[in-house]
Protein backbone atom coordinates (compact mmCIF):
# COMPACT_ATOMS: atom_id res chain seq x y z
CA UNK A 1 0.00 0.00 0.00
CA UNK A 2 1.39 3.43 -0.97
CA UNK A 3 1.81 6.42 1.32
CA UNK A 4 -1.20 8.29 -0.06
CA UNK A 5 -3.40 5.22 0.30
CA UNK A 6 -2.19 4.71 3.86
CA UNK A 7 -2.97 8.32 4.77
CA UNK A 8 -6.42 8.13 3.17
CA UNK A 9 -7.19 4.93 5.09
CA UNK A 10 -6.16 6.44 8.40
CA UNK A 11 -8.06 9.67 7.68
CA UNK A 12 -11.22 7.66 7.16
CA UNK A 13 -10.67 5.77 10.40
CA UNK A 14 -10.04 8.92 12.42
CA UNK A 15 -12.72 11.13 10.88
CA UNK A 16 -15.10 12.25 13.68
CA UNK A 17 -18.64 11.04 13.33
CA UNK A 18 -21.84 11.11 15.25
CA UNK A 19 -24.35 13.67 16.32
CA UNK A 20 -22.88 14.02 19.81
CA UNK A 21 -19.44 15.05 18.56
CA UNK A 22 -20.72 17.55 16.00
CA UNK A 23 -23.14 19.04 18.52
CA UNK A 24 -20.36 19.49 21.07
CA UNK A 25 -18.14 21.15 18.48
CA UNK A 26 -20.89 23.55 17.41
CA UNK A 27 -21.60 24.37 21.04
CA UNK A 28 -17.94 25.19 21.69
CA UNK A 29 -17.85 27.46 18.66
CA UNK A 30 -21.10 29.20 19.52
CA UNK A 31 -19.98 30.01 23.06
CA UNK A 32 -16.51 31.34 22.24
CA UNK A 33 -15.98 34.85 23.54
CA UNK A 34 -14.97 36.52 20.28
CA UNK A 35 -13.69 39.57 22.13
CA UNK A 36 -11.14 37.47 24.02
CA UNK A 37 -9.68 35.43 21.19
CA UNK A 38 -5.94 35.59 20.49
CA UNK A 39 -4.72 37.77 17.64
CA UNK A 40 -1.64 35.61 17.02
CA UNK A 41 -1.50 31.84 17.53
CA UNK A 42 1.66 29.77 17.16
CA UNK A 43 1.73 25.99 17.03
CA UNK A 44 4.43 23.45 17.79
CA UNK A 45 3.05 20.61 15.69
CA UNK A 46 4.77 17.75 17.48
CA UNK A 47 4.26 14.01 17.07
CA UNK A 48 4.30 13.37 13.30
CA UNK A 49 7.01 10.70 13.49
CA UNK A 50 5.35 8.89 16.38
CA UNK A 51 2.04 9.06 14.53
CA UNK A 52 3.59 7.44 11.47
CA UNK A 53 5.05 4.59 13.51
CA UNK A 54 1.69 3.95 15.18
CA UNK A 55 -0.63 4.43 12.22
CA UNK A 56 1.43 3.51 9.17
CA UNK A 57 3.73 0.67 10.28
CA UNK A 58 5.86 -0.57 7.45
CA UNK A 59 5.65 2.77 5.64
CA UNK A 60 8.28 5.49 5.67
CA UNK A 61 8.04 8.37 8.14
CA UNK A 62 6.98 10.67 5.32
CA UNK A 63 3.44 9.36 5.87
CA UNK A 64 3.46 11.19 9.20
CA UNK A 65 4.87 14.35 7.67
CA UNK A 66 2.21 14.37 4.97
CA UNK A 67 -0.51 13.82 7.56
CA UNK A 68 0.94 16.63 9.67
CA UNK A 69 1.13 19.01 6.70
CA UNK A 70 -2.49 18.33 5.85
CA UNK A 71 -3.47 19.13 9.43
CA UNK A 72 -1.42 22.35 9.38
CA UNK A 73 -3.44 23.57 6.43
CA UNK A 74 -6.65 22.65 8.27
CA UNK A 75 -5.32 24.54 11.29
CA UNK A 76 -4.77 27.71 9.27
CA UNK A 77 -8.34 27.43 7.94
CA UNK A 78 -9.71 27.05 11.48
CA UNK A 79 -7.81 30.16 12.56
CA UNK A 80 -9.07 32.05 9.53
CA UNK A 81 -12.66 31.03 10.27
CA UNK A 82 -12.63 32.62 13.73
CA UNK A 83 -10.72 35.72 12.69
CA UNK A 84 -7.22 35.02 14.00
CA UNK A 85 -5.02 37.26 11.87
CA UNK A 86 -1.52 35.84 12.47
CA UNK A 87 -0.54 32.17 12.62
CA UNK A 88 2.97 30.78 13.12
CA UNK A 89 3.67 27.16 12.14
CA UNK A 90 6.94 25.56 13.26
CA UNK A 91 7.75 22.86 10.73
CA UNK A 92 11.53 22.35 10.98
CA UNK A 93 14.37 23.18 13.37
CA UNK A 94 18.09 23.25 12.46
CA UNK A 95 18.54 20.20 14.70
CA UNK A 96 16.13 18.28 12.46
CA UNK A 97 18.57 18.76 9.58
CA UNK A 98 20.98 16.38 11.33
CA UNK A 99 18.73 13.46 10.41
CA UNK A 100 19.85 11.35 7.46
CA UNK A 101 19.10 12.40 3.89
CA UNK A 102 16.73 9.46 3.52
CA UNK A 103 14.40 11.16 6.03
CA UNK A 104 15.16 14.85 5.66
CA UNK A 105 14.88 15.18 1.88
CA UNK A 106 11.30 13.82 1.72
CA UNK A 107 10.41 16.06 4.69
CA UNK A 108 11.73 19.11 2.84
CA UNK A 109 9.61 18.13 -0.17
CA UNK A 110 6.54 17.95 2.09
CA UNK A 111 7.33 21.41 3.52
CA UNK A 112 7.69 22.93 0.07
CA UNK A 113 4.38 21.36 -1.00
CA UNK A 114 2.70 22.72 2.14
CA UNK A 115 3.98 26.26 1.57
CA UNK A 116 3.01 26.16 -2.12
CA UNK A 117 -0.44 24.91 -1.17
CA UNK A 118 -0.91 27.71 1.38
CA UNK A 119 0.26 30.25 -1.20
CA UNK A 120 -2.09 28.83 -3.84
CA UNK A 121 -5.09 29.74 -1.70
CA UNK A 122 -4.59 33.27 -3.04
CA UNK A 123 -5.77 35.04 0.11
CA UNK A 124 -3.18 34.35 2.81
CA UNK A 125 0.18 36.10 3.20
CA UNK A 126 2.87 33.46 3.68
CA UNK A 127 6.20 34.50 5.23
CA UNK A 128 9.13 32.14 5.69
CA UNK A 129 11.04 32.68 8.94
CA UNK A 130 14.26 30.88 9.71
CA UNK A 131 17.78 30.29 8.42
CA UNK A 132 17.13 29.35 4.80
CA UNK A 133 20.88 29.37 4.13
CA UNK A 134 21.04 26.03 5.98
CA UNK A 135 18.69 24.40 3.46
CA UNK A 136 19.49 23.03 0.01
CA UNK A 137 19.40 25.95 -2.43
CA UNK A 138 16.62 24.36 -4.48
CA UNK A 139 14.43 24.08 -1.39
CA UNK A 140 15.19 27.62 -0.21
CA UNK A 141 14.46 29.03 -3.67
CA UNK A 142 11.11 27.24 -3.87
CA UNK A 143 10.11 28.55 -0.44
CA UNK A 144 11.11 32.11 -1.32
CA UNK A 145 9.23 31.97 -4.61
CA UNK A 146 6.03 30.69 -3.02
CA UNK A 147 6.23 33.36 -0.31
CA UNK A 148 6.83 36.11 -2.87
CA UNK A 149 3.64 35.17 -4.73
CA UNK A 150 1.60 36.06 -1.64
CA UNK A 151 3.21 39.44 -0.94
CA UNK A 152 0.09 41.42 -1.84
CA UNK A 153 -2.43 39.22 -0.03
CA UNK A 154 -4.33 40.83 2.83
CA UNK A 155 -5.75 37.77 4.56
CA UNK A 156 -4.38 35.79 7.49
CA UNK A 157 -0.61 36.22 7.85
CA UNK A 158 1.11 32.84 8.08
CA UNK A 159 4.65 32.54 9.37
CA UNK A 160 6.15 29.20 8.37
CA UNK A 161 9.16 28.60 10.61
CA UNK A 162 11.59 26.53 8.55
CA UNK A 163 15.10 25.80 9.84
CA UNK A 164 14.04 27.97 12.76
CA UNK A 165 15.51 28.19 16.27
CA UNK A 166 14.99 30.96 18.80
CA UNK A 167 18.64 31.35 19.83
CA UNK A 168 19.65 31.45 16.19
CA UNK A 169 17.05 34.16 15.57
CA UNK A 170 18.52 36.26 18.39
CA UNK A 171 22.03 35.77 17.02
CA UNK A 172 20.88 36.91 13.59
CA UNK A 173 19.00 39.86 15.11
CA UNK A 174 22.09 41.08 16.95
CA UNK A 175 24.28 40.59 13.88
CA UNK A 176 21.84 42.66 11.83
CA UNK A 177 21.57 45.34 14.53
CA UNK A 178 25.35 45.63 14.91
CA UNK A 179 25.83 45.85 11.15
CA UNK A 180 23.20 48.58 10.91
CA UNK A 181 24.78 50.60 13.69
CA UNK A 182 28.23 50.17 12.15
CA UNK A 183 26.94 51.61 8.88
CA UNK A 184 25.74 54.64 10.85
CA UNK A 185 29.20 55.04 12.34
CA UNK A 186 28.18 54.10 15.89
CA UNK A 187 30.78 52.54 18.15
CA UNK A 188 30.12 49.57 20.42
CA UNK A 189 30.48 51.85 23.42
CA UNK A 190 27.85 54.23 22.03
CA UNK A 191 25.52 51.34 21.23
CA UNK A 192 25.89 49.91 24.73
CA UNK A 193 24.54 53.16 26.14
CA UNK A 194 21.62 53.52 23.71
CA UNK A 195 20.48 49.93 23.08
CA UNK A 196 16.74 49.48 23.73
CA UNK A 197 14.40 46.50 23.53
CA UNK A 198 12.54 47.83 20.51
CA UNK A 199 15.83 48.10 18.61
CA UNK A 200 16.37 44.37 19.02
CA UNK A 201 12.75 43.56 18.16
CA UNK A 202 13.05 45.44 14.88
CA UNK A 203 15.65 42.92 13.71
CA UNK A 204 13.77 39.71 14.61
CA UNK A 205 12.41 37.47 11.86
CA UNK A 206 8.92 38.56 12.98
CA UNK A 207 9.70 42.29 13.11
CA UNK A 208 6.56 44.42 13.03
CA UNK A 209 4.26 41.61 14.19
CA UNK A 210 2.59 41.32 17.58
CA UNK A 211 3.94 38.55 19.78
CA UNK A 212 1.94 35.31 19.93
CA UNK A 213 -0.88 35.45 22.46
CA UNK A 214 -1.27 31.67 22.47
CA UNK A 215 1.21 28.86 21.76
CA UNK A 216 -0.18 25.36 21.28
CA UNK A 217 1.99 22.24 21.57
CA UNK A 218 0.79 18.74 20.84
CA UNK A 219 1.92 15.18 21.67
CA UNK A 220 2.05 15.73 25.43
CA UNK A 221 5.38 17.56 25.44
CA UNK A 222 5.51 20.56 27.79
CA UNK A 223 8.59 22.58 26.95
CA UNK A 224 9.48 25.51 24.71
CA UNK A 225 12.31 23.77 22.81
CA UNK A 226 13.90 27.02 21.56
CA UNK A 227 10.72 28.22 19.84
CA UNK A 228 10.02 31.99 19.78
CA UNK A 229 11.99 32.46 22.99
CA UNK A 230 11.95 36.27 22.67
CA UNK A 231 8.35 36.61 21.44
CA UNK A 232 6.86 34.19 23.98
CA UNK A 233 7.71 36.28 27.06
CA UNK A 234 4.02 36.82 27.85
CA UNK A 235 2.38 34.11 25.74
CA UNK A 236 -0.19 31.71 27.14
CA UNK A 237 0.48 28.01 26.54
CA UNK A 238 -1.90 25.16 25.78
CA UNK A 239 -0.62 21.58 25.81
CA UNK A 240 -2.56 18.79 24.14
CA UNK A 241 -1.89 15.06 24.44
CA UNK A 242 -2.88 14.29 20.84
CA UNK A 243 -0.18 13.64 18.28
CA UNK A 244 -0.32 16.45 15.73
CA UNK A 245 -2.05 14.58 12.86
CA UNK A 246 -4.77 13.56 15.36
CA UNK A 247 -5.34 17.16 16.52
CA UNK A 248 -8.99 17.96 15.83
CA UNK A 249 -10.98 21.12 15.33
CA UNK A 250 -12.60 20.45 18.69
CA UNK A 251 -9.12 20.43 20.30
CA UNK A 252 -8.45 23.80 18.67
CA UNK A 253 -11.72 25.21 19.99
CA UNK A 254 -10.91 23.93 23.47
CA UNK A 255 -7.57 25.73 23.30
CA UNK A 256 -9.34 28.96 22.36
CA UNK A 257 -11.86 28.48 25.17
CA UNK A 258 -9.05 27.92 27.66
CA UNK A 259 -7.27 31.06 26.45
CA UNK A 260 -10.44 33.17 26.70
CA UNK A 261 -10.98 32.06 30.31
CA UNK A 262 -7.50 33.09 31.48
CA UNK A 263 -6.61 36.36 33.14
CA UNK A 264 -3.54 37.66 31.37
CA UNK A 265 -1.19 39.57 33.67
CA UNK A 266 1.75 40.29 31.31
CA UNK A 267 4.20 39.91 34.19
CA UNK A 268 2.39 42.33 36.47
Amino acid sequence: MGINETWARVQNRLRPSGLLYSTYERNLLAHLDRDRLPHHVAVMADGNRRWARLNAPGETLVAGYEAGASKLKDFVSWCDEVGIRIVTLWVLSPNNLDRGEEEILPLLDVIVSLVESLAAEGRWRVQIVGALDLLPEKTAAALRAASARTAGNLGTHINVAVSYAGRQELRDAFRSLLAEEARKGSTLEELSGTLEIDMIESHLYTAGQPDPDLIIRTSGEQRLSDFLIWQSAHSEFYFCEALWPDFRRVDFLRALRSFAQRERRFGR
